[in-house]
C-alpha cells in the first residue's frame, strides 16, 4: 500500500522502511502510538519493547520512568506472551503508562531504575526457564544483579503441576527479586494449564495494586483499547475448528518399539493460516473404557450431574471430555492422601522424596492411585479436584504453501502397561484410533521464535530425532517452493534403520532433487555402542562449526529432558573445540546466537 499523498517524499520512504517486516502486533502497536501522538499525547516507546508490544499500551501524559510499569515476559509456546498482552491490555485500558516487553529484549541495565515491574515467566520441562528468558534468569541470580530497594513486583507463573517441580522458576525469580531488596505487591500467581482459573483473578489483583503504585485515581479516564481477544467465529484455543481426519497412516515398520502416525488433516472452510515452526492444538477427549474404570473404582453412577460455574453435566461427561485422567497432578495427590489417610503417599508428596515422586508422575496415572491408596470420592469433589482437561500441542509437519488447506503431523502414540494393566497417552490414543472421515477440534498456536531465516540465502542446521524431525519436514517443503539458496542440513536419529526411519523416501528424494542438502543418521541400537545425533553433531564438528560461522540458523526439537540438553553441551564442545574458545567464551558465542535468533529451540 502506498503512503497518503499529503506526506512528504522523504516521510513516505521512512514509513515504509519502518513498516516492512514487521508483525502484526506491531503493526497495531503503531497505530495506537501514531493516534496518540495525533491526539497530543506522550508514549514511552523503548525500542527493545517495541517488536512485542501489544496492540495498544496506554501511557499518560507528562510521567517519567518512575511512573510506568514495566510488565516483562518469558513464553516457550505462547501461553505467557498471552497472559502478558492481556495484562498490558488492560493497564493500558485504566490509563497506567505500561510497557510490555519480552525477556530476551529486555536491557538488564535498566532494572535498577525499574520501580514497577510484573513478570509473567512459563515453566519450560521440570522448573527451569524458557529460552528467551534464560539470559535474563541468569543475570538476575548473578552477582552483577544490583540491589533493588526501590523495586515493587509481582510474579505470574505458568507451568504444569504434573511435573514434580510445579512453577519452579516463578519462585525462583520471586525469591531471588526479595534477597535483592525488592517488594513483593502480590503473591506469587502459580497457574495451571487451565491458566485462566488462577491468571484471570491475579491479573485483577495487580492492576489494582499498580494503581496505587503509580497513584491514578478511581476517576482516571479509561483509555480506548484494541481488543486483543479474536472476535466471535474466529478459530482459536476456546473455539477450535471442527476438521476432518483425511489420512492416519503408521510410518514406523511392524517390527518397530514405537508406534508413530503420519496424519492429514483438512483445514477446508476453517480459514486458520500456518507457518513452518507453528503448532498445532488439538483437543483431545478420554477413552470411555477408561472413564467406565474410574467410575466403577469409585462406585459412581454415569449420569450423575456435577455442577461446576454454573455449568452441569453428568459426570461421566466431565470426566470423559473435560477431565484429566492420564496425567497425574500434585493438588490431586495432595487431597487423595489426605481423604485416604494414606502415610505412605503423604510421604512421597514431602520435599526429601522428590525422586521417588517424579517416578510417581512418570509412571502411575489415576487409575492407579485410585486402587492403591483406596478413598471415598463424591462425584462432584473429584471433578472439582481433577486438573481440566487441556488442548496438546503438535509441531506442524507441513508447508501451507505446498499441501495448501491440509494440516499434517507426526503423531508418537504412547502405550504402555502398568502392572499387566494398558496405559496410554490420552491425546496420542484418541488421535491414533481415529478413522479418516472423523472430526477432531483443532486450532493454531503461533510461534514466532521457530521461524526459518527471513533471508533464504542463509543456511540452516536442524537437529529432530524421532517426532522432533516434525517441523523440519515443514521447513524442507517451504524452502523447496521458494527456491532459498540457503543450505539445508538435517540430523535426525532414532533406534533402528530399518523400521524408524521417519518419511526416509522423502528425505532421499530430497537429497537427489538438492531440497535437502546433508543428511546426518544416527539408530542408535543398530550396534553395540549406541549413536544419538550429539555424537553426529560432534563427528561434523568443523563443517558444522563453519556453517554456523557462515551465518546459517540452528534448529533443536525434540526431548527437552535429555536430548536437548546433550545437544546443547555438544555445541559448547564444539564452540571450544574447532573455535578455541573457553567455556566460558563458548557459552557467549551460543547464548548470542540465540540473541541472534539463529539458535532456537522447540522442546517438551
Amino acid at each position: 500500500m502506498l503512503a497518503p499523498s499529503y506526506l512528504p517524499e522523504s516521510k513516505q520512504l521512512l514509513a515504509t522502511e519502518l513498516v516492512d517486516g514487521l508483525e502484526s502486533n506491531a503493526l497495531s502497536w503503531l497505530s495506537g502510538y501514531f493516534a496518540g501522538v495525533a491526539q497530543g499525547r506522550q508514549f514511552s516507546a523503548r525500542p527493545a519493547a517495541v517488536p512485542v508490544a501489544p496492540p495498544i499500551v496506554a501511557a499518560v501524559a507528562g510521567t517519567s520512568t518512575a511512573q510506568q510499569l514495566t510488565i516483562l515476559y518469558g513464553s516457550q509456546t505462547g501461553n505467557a506472551k498471552r497472559v502478558a498482552e492481556s495484562l498490558a491490555e488492560q493497564a493500558g485500558g485504566h490509563g497506567l503508562n505500561t510497557r510490555l516487553v519480552r525477556a530476551d529484549s529486555y536491557t538488564t541495565r535498566e532494572l535498577k531504575d525499574e520501580q514497577l515491574l510484573y513478570i509473567v515467566m512459563s515453566t519450560q520441562g521440570d522448573g527451569d526457564p524458557p529460552d528467551d528468558s534464560l539470559s535474563f534468569v541468569e543475570f538476575l541470580s548473578s552477582r552483577r544483579a544490583p540491589k533493588l530497594p526501590q523495586l515493587k513486583y509481582a510474579v505470574l507463573g505458568l507451568g504444569d503441576s504434573s511435573y514434580p517441580i510445579f512453577c519452579g522458576i516463578a519462585q525462583r525469580i520471586d525469591a531471588r527479586l526479595q534477597e535483592l531488596g525488592a517488594t513483593r505487591l502480590h503473591e506469587v500467581g502459580t497457574a495451571d494449564l487451565d491458566i485462566e482459573t488462577v491468571a484471570l483473578p491475579w491479573q485483577e489483583t495487580a492492576i489494582e495494586e499498580a494503581r496505587k503504585v503509580l497513584k491514578q485515581s478511581e476517576d482516571a479516564p479509561i483509555a480506548s483499547v484494541t481488543p486483543l481477544h479474536p472476535k466471535a467465529g474466529k478459530t482459536t484455543r476456546d473455539q477450535p475448528f471442527r476438521a476432518e481426519l483425511l489420512l492416519n497412516q503408521a510410518i514406523t515398520g511392524r517390527d518397530s518399539s514405537k508406534d508413530i502416525r503420519h496424519l492429514e488433516i483438512s483445514l477446508e472452510g476453517s480459514g486458520l493460516r500456518y507457518q513452518p515452526g507453528d503448532a498445532l492444538g488439538v483437543w483431545p477427549t478420554q477413552s470411555a473404557a477408561l472413564v467406565d474404570q474410574v467410575l466403577a473404582i469409585q462406585n459412581l453412577s454415569p449420569d450423575e450431574s456435577v455442577t461446576i460455574s454454573n455449568t452441569t453435566r453428568s459426570v461421566k461427561e466431565w470426566l470423559g471430555q473435560h477431565r484429566e485422567l492420564t496425567q497425574l497432578t500434585k493438588p490431586f495427590l495432595v487431597a487423595h492422601a489426605e481423604l485416604a489417610q494414606s502415610d505412605e503417599l503423604k510421604t512421597l508428596l514431602q520435599p526429601e522424596a522428590i525422586d521417588d515422586f517424579r517416578a510417581l508422575l512418570e509412571t502411575r496415572q489415576l487409575v492407579d492411585i485410585l486402587k492403591a491408596y483406596p478413598a471415598c470420592w463424591s462425584a462432584s469433589a473429584l471433578v472439582k479436584t481433577l486438573r481440566p482437561l487441556t488442548p496438546r500441542m503438535y509441531s506442524i509437519a507441513s508447508s501451507q504453501t505446498v499441501v495448501d488447506e491440509e494440516v499434517h503431523l507426526t503423531l508418537a502414540n504412547i502405550a504402555y502397561e502398568y502392572e499387566g494393566e494398558a496405559r496410554w497417552g490420552a491425546a496420542s490414543r484418541f488421535l491414533s484410533e481415529l478413522d479418516e472421515g472423523d472430526q477432531l477440534s483443532i486450532f493454531v498456536e503461533e510461534n514466532p521464535r521457530f521461524r526459518l531465516p527471513a533471508d533464504s540465502s542463509r543456511d540452516i542446521i536442524m537437529i529432530g530425532p524421532g517426532t522432533g524431525v516434525a517441523p523440519f519436514r515443514a521447513f524442507v517443503q517451504e524452502r523447496s517452493t521458494a527456491q532459498a539458496s540457503g543450505r539445508n542440513w538435517l540430523f535426525f536419529g532414532n533406534p533402528h534403520f530399518s523400521s524408524d526411519f521417519l518419511y526416509q523416501t522423502e528425505w532421499q528424494q530430497a537429497l537427489k532433487d538438492g531440497s535437502l542438502n546433508r543428511l546426518d543418521l544416527a539408530f542408535s541400537r543398530d550396534q553395540s555402542d549406541k549413536i544419538y545425533v550429539q555424537d553426529k553433531l560432534l563427528e561434523n564438528a568443523g563443517d558444522l562449526f563453519d556453517w554456523i560461522q557462515g551465518g546459517a540458523h540452528i534448529y533443536v526439537c525434540g526431548d527437552a529432558t535429555r536430548m536437548a540438553k546433550d545437544v546443547h553441551q555438544a555445541l559448547l564442545q564444539i564452540a571450544q573445540q574447532e573455535g578455541g574458545f573457553d567455556a566460558a567464551q563458548a557459552k557467549e558465542w551460543l547464548d548470542e546466537l540465540a540473541a541472534q535468533g539463529r539458535y532456537a529451540r522447540d522442546v517438551y
